[in-house]
This record gives C-alpha cells, structure tokens and sequence, in this order.
C-alpha cells in the first residue's frame, strides 16, 4: 500500500469516527433536554446540579490526561447516590434454625398404633397364684387364684393453627408453607415428649413422673405406685467420706438393684435424666476412685452407668429438695404411647380471609404400663 491510499483509509477512518461522536453527542444532548423537561436532573428535584456535573466532568477529564484525582468526588458502598444502589447484599437460600432438645421417650417405650376408638386397653396380671407344698395323705384344699387387671391409655388431642397472609405465602422467597408444617411438627414432637415425662393425665398423656411414690419394694406396696430410692440428703447427693467409703453414687447402686433381674434381663433397660443432672453424675467414682460414668467408644452410641446406657431428657427436673432428677427402668414395658397414625394437616385459605389457616392436630395418649418396671431417685433423707 503506498502513501496516498494509506492516507485514504486514515481519512476514512477519521470521518466515520466523528460521525460515531456527533451521532453520540446528539444522543446524550436529547436525553438532557427530556430529563430537563422532566425536572429530575436538578438540584430542587434531588438530581444534580448542572454545576457540579459539568465540574465532575472537568475532574474526570483530569484525571483521564494526568492521573491526578483532585476534584473528583469518591464513589462508595456507604453513599447510595454514589454507586451503593449499585451493590446488593446476597440473600442465602437457606435458613438458620434454632435446634430444640427433643425426649426420647417415643424411641424407648413401647407404641401402640390404633386405627379407631378412643382409646387402648390392655389386660394386665399383677398378681401371683398360691402353692402350698403337702405330704403323700394330706387333702388338697382350695389355693388362691390370681386377680387381673386392666390399663386403659385415653388418645388425647394437640393442635397448631398458624395463619400466613396470602400475600407472604405469593411473594416470599422461602417456601412458607412447608416451614410451617416442620415447625408445627417439631412442636408436636417436644409437646408430647414433655407429657410422658410431666404431664397429668387431663387433657393430655399421664407422665410417669406424676404418679405417687412409696419407697418399697415391687409386691408390696400399692400397684399405682412407683418405687424411689432416696440419695439421702435433703437437697443433694451424699458427699463422699474416703475413711468410711461412701459414695454419692451410692444410691444409683440401689437403683439398679431395686429393678429386679427379669426386667433387667429382656433389654432396652436405660438410665433418663438431664444435662444438668448428668454433668454432676458423671463425676461420681466409686470406693475405689472409678468413675462409674464411661464415655461410649462407639461415635453414636451413649455412655453408660454402672453398666446401663444413659439417655439425656431435658424435661427430667435438675437436682433440689424434693425432686425426681433421675429415673431408671424397662421403659419398653414400663411405659405405652398411643398413636392414632400421623398429623392430620389442613390448609384453609376461606377462613380468615386475607390469610391463610395452616390447621393441624395429632391424637396420642401415653400412661405408664407396668410400675414394677420404672424407679425414680428422690432427693431426699
């Protein structure tokens, strides 16, 4: 290419450029006047001022030729006039969700599921038959028979019935609905864990906590009692005394022997208390020094004391005058839930119109089974 069809090509490029910055300055000229005729690019508008743009446009064609920053005004996250409208916070799709202790009283004791009526009965044999020995030419009288019994566990009901306006239930990024039935679940779960510990027996399940105690032994003393074993202190455990061997987990020992052998034989037999109880227990050592605690290996698995696994409930009472902290037991016979299978849920959006009625309701019972199968520590003389 020789010199004149260089500058040929040079010339055209330089008209097609101005053509390219006069069609631009046109452009933005028109766009002025409309926002001008508009009243939003004044400074009595809350625009900006022609001054201080045409300033803002001299500083940044400083800065283009020189570098130097001077008269140019910062833009920044904290003015929103200034690019912070620009930048937007990231919303995660997840939620943070505050963890509640759930019992474990549905995963030990035994459940029943019925399909209909209003509550379970169950026949019961509480007592013994009597046998006398004779020799070879004595008569043979009469001998006692057994009496029977019978349990019978009511379903009590529970209900949640929230209400979500239409609106937040149309426009939220979460899925409303469905948080609302796993926390109306959860819900259920703590309530009638609380119930077969505490509650009772009116208009909800009987816990085993709220049955009268007599300190003697299974066959004597009243069938609708539980047996206790006292710590002997009035507010505490016994403090230990190396010189004479005493032990504050002394009574714990007396637990386990008082559940007699054939409960402690068929299995799922297990120690219940709370965090609280359980820091102080898990401290106590025997005359020997050992601890009677010992910490699973096993990762899952519980610890165990004086060989029995220990279940953490925290609607088991801490330790004080009077109170049943710790229970211990055969819970798969000796205490029965009673279901009438899942949560019935219903959505009614006519109700309480604009909002929506999340209606939900459980049928269970619970009592205890079996009192021979359940001891409760009392702290007490």
């Amino acid at each position: 290419m020789d010199f004149d069809e260089l500058k040929n090509v040079l010339e055209d490029g330089f008209v097609t450029v101005r053509k390219i910055l006069d069609d631009e300055r046109k452009e933005r000229e028109a766009l002025e006047m409309r926002i001008n005729r508009l009243g939003i690019g004044t400074a009595a508008a809350g625009g900006v001022d022609k001054g201080e743009l045409a300033k803002e446009h001299k500083a940044l064609a400083n800065f283009v030729r020189t570098g130097d920053e001077a008269g140019m005004k910062s833009m920044s996250v904290g003015s929103d006039p200034d690019g912070g409208y620009t930048v937007l916070p990231f919303m995660s799709l997840a939620m943070i969700s505050r963890l509640f202790d759930q019992s474990p009283m549905r995963r030990l004791a035994r459940i029943e599921t019925i399909q209909s009526g209003d509550a379970f009965e169950e026949i019961t044999d509480p007592n013994d038959v009597d046998a006398v020995w004779v020799g070879e030419s004595q008569g043979r009288t009469a001998t006692s028979t057994a009496q029977i019994g019978k349990i019978r566990i009511p379903l009590r009901e529970i209900y949640a019935n929230q209400q979500v306006t239409q609106r937040l239930l149309d426009d939220s990024m979460y899925d409303i609905g469905s948080w609302i039935d796993l926390k109306i679940t959860d819900k259920f779960g703590r309530s009638e864990g609380s119930a077969f510990v505490n509650g009772d027996g009116v208009a909800r399940p009987k816990g085993f906590l709220q049955y009268a105690t007599a300190a003697t032994a299974d066959g004597t003393r009243s069938n609708n009692e539980l047996q206790h074993v006292v710590t002997g202190h009035a507010t505490a455990f016994l403090a230990p005394v190396a010189a004479t061997g005493v032990s504050p987990a002394d009574c714990l020992v007396d637990m386990v022997y008082a559940l007699r052998s054939p409960y402690k034989q068929s299995g799922n037999v297990r120690w219940l208390m709370n965090s609280t109880t359980a820091a102080t227990v898990r401290k106590f050592k025997d005359a020997q020094a050992q601890f009677v605690w010992a910490d699973s290996i096993i990762e899952g698995q519980p610890p165990s004391l004086l060989g029995f696994p220990v279940e953490l409930d925290e609607n088991m009472p801490n330790v004080g005058a009077g109170t049943y902290p710790i229970a211990f037991g055969n819970w798969s016979l000796g205490y029965c839930i009673v279901d009438r299978p899942g949560i019935k849920m219903l959505r009614d959006p006519y109700t309480s119109r604009p909002s929506v009625n999340f209606y939900a309701y459980k049928r269970v019972g619970g009592d205890v089974a079996n009192t021979d199968c359940i001891k409760l520590l009392k702290v007490s003389t």
